[in-house]
C-alpha cells in the first residue's frame, strides 16, 4: 500500500495549511513507514531475530530563526490536524497570511533500484549468510575462539511535502553484514578483528560480497594483530590506508562544515570560505550521488534533490553542507543536505558520503617514502570536538613502517590531532581513492543516520601518535 494510501494528499494539503494558520514562513510534512529486519549470530548459533515496524507523520514549522516540530504515529486525520497545530503554536509567526500550496510531484534520480526489496527476503536466507561465514572465519585458524556475525536489513518509504510546493516520494532500501572474531594464543594475548559492509542495494548483492570473504577478512585482521609491539609515542609520519580510512575526515572535518555549526559560529571554519584550510593536495567531496552507497539518497528528508558538493578544493574551503533552515537564515542555497533518523526527528544538515578526492602517487610509493612512520590499516571509534577540531581516534589494526616497508604489528595506537592541522600535514596523496565497504552510522545531537566514508592513500606528517613513549 502507498503512503498516499495511508495519508492522501488531500489531508497533506490540510496540514500544510494549518501549520501555516499561525503566521509560519515555511511548512512541511514527512510521512515514514519502516520495516526492518534483523538477525545475529553468536557461538555458532542464531541467538536473535527480531522484526520492526515503524510508521507516523512529522510536522514541521518554520518562522524565521523559530522552528516547531511535532509528530504522531497515530494517523487518524484529527489527530494529524492536532500536530499540525501544535507544531504551528511552536513556531508562531506573525501577520504572515496563510499561503495556498499546490504540490507538484518532483522527478527523481534513482540511484539505487533495487527490484527486490530485503523485506521480501526469506529469513532463513539471511540465516544462511551468516552461517556460512561462521565456519569460514573457525577454518582460518584453530586459535579462532568466537565470531559473531549480524544482518540487518530495512525498507523505508517516505514521502515530503512542503509549503514551497514540493512533493517527493521515495523508498529507501538498505542491507549491512557484519562478522568480528576472536583470537587467542593461549598465552594471554587476545585480539579482534571486524570486517562488514553493504549499502543500498539488492540480497543478491552478497553473491559477491560474499560471507566466507567477510567473515575470513575478520579472522585475518584478529590473527595478523597477535605479537603487536606497543605504538610508539609522540609526532609521527603516519600513512593511511585507502577507504574506511575515510572515517578520520568525516569526524574531523565534515562535521565542522555541516551548516547548522556555522550559522551558529561554533565551527571552526564558520567565515574561512575562500580561505586554505589544508594542503594543496587536499580535495573533499560530499556526495549524495554515488549509486548504492550506504550515504546515498535520492532526495534529502526535506524534499530537496541530494547533490555533489565540493567542500574544499586543492587546499581551499569552497562550501557548506546546507539545509532548509541553514539556508533560509544565511541567505544561501541549500545543498540537499537535510537528514532526520526518522518521522520522530526534525532534519539538520548531515553528511552523505564525504571522500577525498585522489592524487597521483601509488599505494607503494607512500609506504615506501617513509622511513619510521605507522601505517593505519583500520579505524575503530573516535570522537572530535566541533569548535576546535581536535580529535582522537583508536587503531583498530596498525603496523610500524620500517625503512619503508610494514613490520610490526602495534597495539593501543591512537591518532591525536586538529583537523585542519592535520590536513595541512598531508604531503601525499594516493591515485587509489576507495570508498568504504558500507559501515559508516553517524551520531549527532541523538540521530543516527546512514553515512559513507572514502579516501585514497594519504601520508601525513607530524601527526601525534598516542601510545607507549620509548
Amino acid at each position: 500500500m502507498s503512503l498516499q494510501a495511508k495519508v492522501p494528499l488531500r489531508l497533506v494539503d490540510e496540514l500544510l495549511g494549518l501549520a501555516l494558520s499561525k503566521g509560519g514562513d515555511f511548512a512541511e510534512v514527512y510521512v515514514e513507514h519502516s520495516r526492518g529486519n534483523s538477525v545475529a549470530l553468536e557461538e555458532k548459533k542464531i541467538r536473535t531475530a527480531a522484526y520492526g515496524v515503524s510508521l507516523g507523520v512529522g510536522i514541521r514549522v518554520i518562522a524565521g530563526t523559530e522552528v516547531g516540530y511535532a509528530y504522531s504515529d497515530d494517523l487518524d486525520p484529527k489527530a494529524l490536524r492536532e500536530t499540525a497545530l501544535v507544531a504551528a503554536s511552536i513556531a508562531r509567526g506573525g501577520k504572515n497570511p496563510p499561503k495556498a500550496v499546490s504540490l507538484q510531484a518532483l522527478k527523481l534520480p534513482n540511484r539505487y533500484p533495487v527490484e527486490r526489496v530485503p523485506d521480501a527476503v526469506a529469513p532463513r536466507d539471511k540465516v544462511d549468510l551468516l552461517l556460512r561465514g561462521d565456519k569460514a572465519a573457525h577454518a582460518v585458524d584453530p586459535r579462532i575462539t568466537q565470531v559473531m556475525g549480524s544482518f540487518i536489513d530495512q525498507t523505508k518509504d517516505i514521502l515530503i511535502a512542503t509549503s514551497d510546493g514540493k512533493l517527493a516520494e521515495d523508498r529507501q532500501v538498505m542491507c549491512r553484514m557484519n562478522f568480528s572474531a576472536i583470537v587467542d594464543d593461549g598465552k594471554g594475548d587476545r585480539r579482534t578483528g571486524f570486517h562488514g559492509g553493504g549499502g543500498r542495494v539488492a540480497f543478491e548483492h552478497y553473491k559477491d560480497f560474499t560471507p566466507e570473504d567477510v567473515a575470513k577478512e575478520a579472522a585475518r585482521m584478529a590473527v595478523a594483530q597477535l605479537g603487536a609491539v606497543a605504538a610508539p609515542a609522540g609526532p609521527q609520519t603516519v600513512v593511511l590506508s585507502p577507504g574506511w580510512s575515510g572515517i578520520l575526515l568525516h569526524e574531523a572535518v565534515g562535521h565542522g562544515l555541516e551548516s547548522d555549526f556555522i550559522r551558529k559560529g561554533t565551527s571552526l571554519y564558520a567565515g574561512k570560505l575562500g580561505e586554505r584550510v589544508a594542503s594543496d593536495l587536499v580535495t573533499v567531496i560530499d556526495s549524495g550521488e554515488n549509486p548504492g552507497r550506504r550515504g546515498t539518497i535520492n532526495v534529502d528528508d526535506e524534499g530537496e534533490v541530494a547533490t555533489e558538493k565540493v567542500l574544499i578544493e586543492n587546499g581551499i574551503l569552497k562550501g557548506y553542507m546546507v539545509d532548509r533552515l541553514s539556508a533560509q537564515i544565511m541567505g544561501i542555497a541549500s545543498t540537499g543536505s537535510g537528514r532526520r533518523e526518522s518521522y520522530r526527528h526534525a532534519p539538520m544538515p548531515r553528511m552523505t558520503n564525504t571522500f577525498m578526492a585522489k592524487g597521483k602517487h601509488t599505494h607503494d610509493e607512500i609506504v615506501h617514502s617513509v622511513d619510521k612512520g605507522i601505517y593505519c590499516a583500520a579505524f575503530g571509534g573516535g570522537q572530535v570536538d566541533i569548535s576546535n577540531g581536535n580529535f582522537v581516534f583508536e587503531v583498530r589494526e596498525g603496523y610500524l613502517i620500517e625503512n619503508g616497508k610494514l613490520t610490526a604489528p602495534v597495539k593501543n595506537a591512537t591518532l591525536i590531532g586538529v583537523g585542519p592541522d592535520a590536513l595541512k600535514s598531508v604531503s601525499m596523496v594516493g591515485d587509489d581513492p576507495q570508498l568504504d565497504p558500507g559501515l559508516g552510522t553517524c551520531g549527532k545531537d541523538g540521530q543516527s543516520v546512514p553515512v559513507g566514508v572514502g579516501m585514497p592513500t594519504v601520508r601525513i606528517d607530524n601527526i601525534t601518535v598516542g601510545g607507549t613513549r620509548v
